[in-house]
């Protein structure tokens, strides 16, 4: 069956991945994607001749309903976010404004229009924040107590896309994803930060001195590509309404990740704590019980988080080389 999908933050890391998918999944759907003025397409660059982008500033009710007139999606994504953690710290009032007013907005085009979609809304375990021992493993029943303003945004999205269910019938997916990395990640995530130094470390560009924050924070690590299937599986299985986590269920401190990044290359390096890069307050150690998915779906992760770095990082080798030919490489 031939559907109309809309992406919103289709070039972002996840958005470029999942319209990847979808192509290869669906071939006869439709793929449609959100860009602003300022959006970066290097990620969908292949892409262009196979998605239908529209300009659209989603803070804008205006142009958010125009635009949700014009495609009319049977199924949408909604990606879009402002997501990093510390970014949120320095710009609360616009983490906040942005991440809740976009799916607003979307969603009262969706009810003045009399659209019919399924909405999966990305969500994160963020909204959890501090969780004790004894909550350990998270399940879709922890409370929210989010320890930071992205947090703070994201327990907003949620519980806008339940309101808007319960009180309009809209068919909202709440998808609680836990850390995914992979090719594409912006450098200011920690993993790709410290797969982006180790680049340039290789390429002669930087000092072999690599700077870190807190290494203590455990974390539940998924493979982008293995979460943008979760997504396309959740908007055809899951049940509208309901709040759903997708987490690999094991618990890696950013030490660990740092361990593996740093045995894929030969170079000696020295490992430096910038305090700059402390946040405020954080979240010790989070990971989640995917059961709930799993028996709706039947997703399981299958991307080791091994080939998951190895790829992060041989996608930074790949942009330190593009960004500056002259470099050269050192021993991998």
């Amino acid at each position: 069956m031939t559907k109309r999908v809309l992406i919103t933050g289709i070039a972002g890391m996840v958005g470029s991945h999942l319209a990847e998918f979808l192509l290869q999944q669906e071939p006869s759907w439709q793929i449609f994607g959100i860009k602003r003025e300022r959006s970066q397409l290097a990620n969908i660059r292949g892409l262009l001749d196979r998605v239908e982008l529209r300009d659209c500033n989603l803070v804008n009710a205006d142009e958010c309903m125009t635009m949700l007139d014009s495609v009319r999606p049977d199924v949408i994504y909604h990606l879009a976010a402002l997501s990093h953690v510390p970014d949120s710290w320095a710009a609360p009032r616009e983490t906040l404004c942005n991440n809740i007013t976009m799916q607003l907005h979307i969603l009262e085009a969706i009810r003045h229009l009399k659209l019919d979609p399924v909405m999966q809304v990305a969500l994160s375990s963020e909204a959890y924040g501090r969780v004790y021992p004894d909550e350990l493993p998270i399940t879709e029943k922890n409370p929210f107590r989010p320890l930071n303003p992205y947090g703070v945004s994201k327990v907003a999205q949620d519980m806008l896309a339940y309101q808007y269910h319960q009180s309009y019938g809209i068919k909202v997916i709440r998808t609680r994803a836990f850390n995914h990395e992979g090719p594409r990640r912006p450098e200011i995530f920690v993993t790709s930060n410290f797969a982006k130094q180790i680049a340039e470390i290789e390429a002669g560009i930087r000092p072999p001195i690599l700077y870190v924050g807190n290494l203590a924070a455990r974390r539940d690590w998924s493979d982008v590509r293995d979460i943008v299937k979760a997504y396309y599986l959740a908007t055809e299985h899951c049940v509208a309404g309901e709040d759903y986590i997708i987490a690999s269920g094991i618990s890696r401190s950013i030490a660990d990740i740092l361990d593996l990044l740093m045995s894929l290359t030969s170079v000696k390096i020295e490992v430096v704590q910038d305090p700059a890069r402390l946040r405020p307050s954080d979240v010790e150690t989070m990971y989640g019980d995917p059961s709930k998915f799993i028996a709706a779906t039947g997703w399981r992760p299958e991307i080791k988080f091994e080939q998951t770095m190895k790829d992060l990082l041989d996608d930074w080798r790949s942009r330190v080389k593009a960004a500056d030919p002259a470099a050269v490489p050192k021993a991998q």
